[in-house]
């Protein structure tokens, strides 16, 4: 019976919310039969779960106190920012935008929820990874745009 026994796991949340300010503009070039091709934007919310299967001195899965860096990433990547893909082809507009003083460029591979859940799993996953010596990953990161749209990740 032992044998079907599933190691013990925790789950804790750490989210940012709307409130947090993460207002980017963003378009989804390729989205030619939709306005997600135009500029829009939106204050993204952020909820990331993190699972561990024991616990550190302290009895806790994660220090949240210690996620400053990842707060920082996020405001970095999506606070007051225009975020675009690389292969946009509207890039040299953008990039003019930036370079008036306009616009504070973000440029990732792909746009969108999915694209930024994973690339926010990406950089939540390596950070926790190193910070706890590999006791702790990220188990799931959530994007949502409104009350309406979301998006998750999880590897």
């Amino acid at each position: 019976m032992d044998s079907f026994l599933k190691p013990a796991a925790w789950r804790v949340v750490k989210t940012y919310g709307h409130e947090e300010g993460l207002s980017c503009c963003f378009r989804q070039w390729q989205a030619t039969h939709s306005h997600c091709r135009l500029l829009h934007g939106y204050a993204l919310a952020f909820r990331f779960t993190f699972v561990c299967e024991r616990l550190d001195d302290r009895f806790w899965c994660l220090d949240f106190g210690g996620l400053k860096p990842l707060r920082a990433w996020l405001h970095e990547m999506f606070d007051h920012t225009l975020v675009v893909a690389g292969d946009d082809p509207a890039l040299e507009a953008w990039r003019g935008l930036a370079a008036a003083g306009l616009a504070r460029l973000v440029m990732m591979a792909n746009v969108g929820c999915e694209a930024f859940a994973q690339e926010a799993h990406r950089w939540a996953a390596g950070f926790v990874d190193a910070e706890t010596g590999g006791r702790v990953r990220v188990e799931q990161v959530e994007v949502r745009e409104h009350a309406g749209n979301a998006a998750s990740f999880m590897p």
